[in-house]
């Protein structure tokens, strides 16, 4: 009886640990498909799915065993949640009880008042709509019987029916929140105003117009900078039985890391293939510093034949570091765990140094950064030397020795950033976005969606609401002087009084 008791729990041990085992299988292979960026998404998806349900099964078998096994728990005092308070600049309705009429104790009816204890609770009133009459009286004068009358006002696009604020809705509801117009159509139709899915196109269609020399002026601020971050990904469009792919790709200027004074700015263009001549079309006469990744096609930017003016590659680090972090994470390779923490130890001084002067970056950066790479230049070809050319370690570090003087071009211009994460974070609302979307309707819709993002995120950039922003711009755009359509980018732009009094 003792020996099959402890054949039973021999058994059950060697079970928990292959059960075990296999969890950490398929969470390394559900990790793995997760960094996967290519391939047919349906595909990937089902096996992710079919991998999770089947980590699940095993987790709640595990979960069983040791729920049944007794466990000794120690005691320990919770803390209460900290509540934050309400915010001071919400309007307070008060809703008064008013205290008994009689004592409950004595039955009297007279009382002093001590006090009151308030509690609030944050309450939300639904949006509401509202017909806006713009009544224009017409006179006639008593001495020669003119007739004469208030002129017209005039409206955000053309004909339209729909005010700033609505416009201002519907366009940052589709390119800032995601929300494609057939679902705001339907949320319209609930709250008791049924607005075609047509009528709403026909709207972003004429903002995308009327807005569109704000966007050119911020193109054209972008292609002033003297250092700027590309990026691109990819947007389905729809084609004939079928959805092809075509790219939107952002441009940032963002001159706050070297103590620059000039607004951040992103701009944001349509193109219907990848090829490397989008990019040059669009940066026209640009001569400066672009930071972006290891696109083939951008190698006619750097050629130092252009015409146009040298561009100068700053590769970026955290590229660099991304092929060696996934096989630290995954695989546990000390030898990518090493160059992990040696690239971590650039960044970190990269901190400390955000926001400073060019001068003052360049210094610290020779003083402290430069002994760093150098040790990391180094350590890798040592490295290398011992790997084999098809080893995934090897491939990480031909990445960044293959195009090392544009990973060190930082050292010697305070101007560089070590990263191209500013476009990273300027692309991610439309990889977010494309979730919900689903396709572009055709190139126009391409166009149109990046003049859109142009706008909205360059006002994200400022700190600037863009729903209010749009709204604003949308009702004085049409009587604003052509000239000086330049005071209501986001970065000249003045929140009307009674916005700055609810903020």
């Amino acid at each position: 009886m003792i020996l099959a008791e402890r054949a039973a729990r021999l058994a059950a041990e060697l079970a928990g640990l292959e059960r075990g085992i296999e969890i950490e299988r398929l969470k390394l292979e559900i990790a793995r498909l997760r960094r996967e960026r290519f391939g047919p998404s349906s595909e990937r998806s089902a096996r992710i799915d079919q991998l999770e349900l089947t980590l699940e099964d095993l987790e709640e078998a595990a979960a069983e065993i040791v729920a049944s096994a007794p466990i000794a728990v120690e005691t320990f005092e919770r803390q209460r949640p900290a509540r934050r308070p309400l915010p001071d600049h919400l309007p307070r309705h008060r809703i008064v009880h008013p205290g008994p009429a009689a004592c409950p104790c004595c039955g009297g009816n007279v009382f002093g008042k001590l006090g009151e204890d308030v509690t609030e609770t944050l309450e939300r009133v639904p949006a509401s709509w509202r017909v806006i009459q713009h009544v224009r009286e017409r006179l006639s004068c008593r001495a020669c019987e003119t007739i004469s009358q208030a002129p017209a006002p005039f409206h955000p696009i053309s004909r339209g029916r729909a005010g700033p604020e609505l416009l201002a809705e519907v366009a940052f509801a589709k390119f800032g929140q995601h929300l494609p117009l057939h679902r705001q159509s339907e949320r319209f139709a609930r709250e008791g105003v049924p607005i075609e899915v047509s009528t709403l196109a026909d709207w972003i269609g004429a903002v995308t117009t009327a807005l569109a020399p704000l966007s050119t002026l911020v193109e054209a601020h972008v292609r002033c900078g003297e250092r700027i971050h590309i990026d691109d990904t990819s947007v389905p469009v729809l084609a004939k039985g079928k959805t092809r792919m075509g790219r939107l790709w952002t441009v940032v200027r963002d001159d706050r890391p070297f103590g620059g004074t000039d607004p951040p700015a992103a701009a944001y263009f349509y193109s219907p293939d990848r090829s490397g001549t989008q990019a040059e079309d669009w940066l026209g006469t640009f001569a400066g510093i672009a930071q972006a990744d290891a696109f083939s096609g951008f190698g006619r930017l750097y050629d130092a034949t252009r015409q146009s003016g040298t561009i100068l590659e700053a590769a970026c680090w955290a590229h660099g570091r991304r092929k060696f972090f996934e096989m630290a994470d995954l695989k546990k390779a000390p030898m990518a765990i090493e160059a992990v923490a040696r690239i971590d130890a650039i960044f970190t001084i990269e901190r400390e140094i955000n926001g400073v002067a060019a001068a003052e970056r360049r210094t610290v950066r020779q003083a402290r950064s430069r002994p760093l790479v150098q040790a990391l230049h180094g350590w890798l070809r040592q490295n290398r030397a011992k790997l084999s050319a098809k080893a995934p370690v090897a491939k990480a570090i031909d990445y960044m020795l293959k195009r090392w003087p544009a990973f060190t071009r930082f050292l010697d211009d305070g101007r560089i950033c070590v990263s191209n994460n500013a476009a990273e974070r300027a692309i991610r609302p439309i990889a977010v976005g494309r979730r919900n979307w689903t396709f572009a309707g055709s190139d126009e819709g391409g166009r149109r969606a990046a003049a859109m993002y142009t706008l909205i995120e360059t006002a994200k950039l400022n700190g600037v609401d863009p729903r209010a922003w749009l709204a604003d711009v949308l009702a004085q755009l049409p009587e604003y002087p052509a000239r000086r359509v330049s005071e209501l980018l986001p970065w000249n732009w003045t929140p009307p009084a009674q916005q700055r009094i609810a903020a």
